[in-house]
């Protein structure tokens, strides 16, 4: 028999798994949704967010680290850094390790825009309530990142 720390069994795991796929699907979608509902307010696609976000985790970055960092193609992600230029939000400035491949990086109305979003999300997950702990969290968090490991070679379209 198995305990609540004891690791669970191959078939077992992977049974437990379908049912974190089974949520994490609806929950995207459900988060796509408002995230697109919003964008009257900010103004943002969730392809912009998204850039936005990773140049506001990780700092400057090239098309092709945006690309690979979301599984996205090159294409796509241009697409909405065009959008995001078009609008101020991000700049394009040299690149010291690559002359043809540009840094892509926040401008102050960027910051200001994913900070905007940044605060009204925490304040709508302040309501998620009930009796979640910071272990409930991380054990998520490990379970999220072990199962996106698992995906990690998914070809990028």
């Amino acid at each position: 028999m198995t305990g609540p720390d004891t690791p669970l069994p191959p078939d077992e795991l992977a049974d437990r798994l379908t049912e974190v796929f089974a949520l994490v699907g609806p929950l995207y979608r459900r988060v796509h949704r408002k995230v697109e509902q919003a964008e009257p307010i900010e103004g943002l696609s969730v392809g912009v967010r998204a850039v936005l976000d990773l140049l506001h985790l990780h700092g400057p970055m090239t098309v092709p680290q945006l690309g690979r960092a979301q599984t996205l193609s090159r294409q796509f992600v241009q697409r909405m850094v065009n959008d995001a230029a078009a609008r101020h939000l991000v700049e394009a400035v040299p690149n010291p390790a690559h002359q043809r491949s540009s840094l892509i990086r926040l401008t102050a109305d960027g910051t200001a825009a994913i900070t905007a979003v940044h605060t009204r999300e925490h304040a709508a997950l302040r309501q998620v309530g009930g009796d979640l702990t910071g272990a409930d969290v991380d054990a998520c968090v490990r379970v999220l990142t072990r199962m996106l490991a698992l995906f990690d070679e998914a070809d990028v379209p």
